[in-house]
């Protein structure tokens, strides 16, 4: 059998359907986000303005967080040297889960190494742990809260979009003497748009299911504290667990949960991905502690990233370019091909150092495809026109349609 063959089948296909995803070589520039420097296509490094990060706050830049791992990094070193049981439950670990226990008003919090083995490894354990059990999942989770469904055995249920007629139906017809749990998150980062959080909870209090909510693109972005949408709206408390991200809005690296006391101790008792896997770097952890304290306690980072992303809605509006309705922190232009998003994205980068990069399905329907901008607090009202004016150029060489 010829393997290469089939693998280089599997790329050709990706191409052909302009889905091949290229990864930018990039380093940023500390002190200055969103600046940064392109090492790929040129002779040298070539400065460019970072439009599509995660960072949404620059807390990877904030000098607080700096310090806080910089001197980690010489008390006791790089790694974590094992898992959480074996050498690598660090105080600051400790540290750490009880500010963000604190942050989503639980008893206990819960890290792991990423957001994605937060949900994979909490979903389905939970689901192993309560026999029978079936599981709601909003059509719009994302892809690792779709495994951890899957990889916990557990029947499925997929509800419409923020749809509670239909969330109700499904737990109508389901066994009302069976486990049940709802998972759903608050922001769908790729439309912006917004869980009907109490009205999930007073249908999982009605048909007496359990509620997971994935709150990776608020935390630290909304709330008082930077606890989420939850906390914005004063519903935490109706929770039965928070999941959450530290490499986005808080700026470093990592995820997490928070729930009882109960639930986490299970978590951590029976989850592979918790237990055989070598925990966070103290580093990082420090580097994340430092970031959670900060915010909550200063929303000037929530306020002007706010701003910033209200303005280039407007800007973009004015143009007349597609941009997708959003109530969040999340600025979407609808391009609708997968081959003109990259090409789009191609010319930004080459020719007016803009960078952000295309999405293509799987991460959005087909027919979708757009480019995500998430503007930020150091993003200034010059940089918008920078882009907005280049976008309106390329829209017109391209012979694209401008929105009505």
């Amino acid at each position: 059998m010829n393997y290469e063959k089939i693998f280089k089948a599997a790329l050709n296909q990706l191409h052909e359907e302009g889905r091949y995803r290229v990864f930018i070589d990039i380093l940023r520039t500390k002190g200055s986000f969103p600046n940064a420097h392109c090492f790929a296509g040129h002779n040298g490094p070539k400065p460019v303005t970072v439009w599509c990060s995660n960072d949404y706050l620059g807390m990877g830049q904030n000098p607080a967080v700096v310090e806080a791992m910089e001197q980690a990094l010489h008390e006791v070193g790089a790694g974590s040297v094992g898992t959480r049981n074996i050498g690598g439950n660090t105080h600051y670990h400790v540290q750490l889960e009880a500010e963000l226990a604190s942050l989503h008003a639980k008893e206990g919090a819960l890290l792991f190494t990423s957001g994605y083995v937060s949900n994979e490894a909490a979903l389905s354990t939970l689901g192993k742990l309560l026999p029978g059990c079936v599981i709601f999942s909003d059509e719009l989770n994302h892809a690792s809260m779709i495994a951890g469904i899957k990889n916990s055995g557990c029947e499925k249920r997929v509800f419409r979009h923020n749809d509670l007629e239909h969330l109700e139906q499904l737990l109508m017809e389901a066994d009302a003497g069976a486990p049940k749990l709802i998972a759903f998150e608050s922001v769908y980062s790729m439309d912006g748009d917004i869980a009907p959080i109490a009205a999930i909870c007073d249908l999982a209090d009605k048909y007496g299911a359990l509620t997971y909510l994935d709150e990776v693109h608020a935390v630290g972005m909304y709330g008082e504290h930077g606890g989420g949408i939850s906390e914005r709206d004063g519903i935490a408390d109706r929770l039965t667990i928070v999941e959450g991200t530290l490499g986005k809005a808080f700026g470093v690296m990592g995820g997490y949960i928070a729930a009882s006391r109960a639930i986490i101790d299970c978590i951590r008792s029976y989850a592979p991905g918790f237990i055989f896997t070598t925990s966070l770097s103290p580093v990082l952890v420090a580097g994340a502690l430092a970031s959670v304290r900060h915010l909550k306690v200063s929303s000037a980072e929530r306020d002007a990233q706010q701003a910033a992303a209200a303005t280039l809605k407007k800007k973009f509006a004015a143009a007349r370019l597609p941009v997708m309705p959003s109530v969040t922190h999340i600025v979407p232009l609808l391009v609708g091909c997968p081959i003109e998003a990259k090409r789009i994205s191609d010319i930004l980068l080459a020719e007016y150092g803009l960078y952000v990069q295309p999405i293509n399905f799987p991460t959005v329907p087909r027919g979708t495809e757009r480019l995500r901008f998430t503007p930020g607090p150091h993003h200034t009202s010059e940089m918008m026109d920078e882009l907005t004016t280049a976008l309106v150029e390329i829209w017109d060489r391209l012979e694209m349609k401008l929105a009505a």
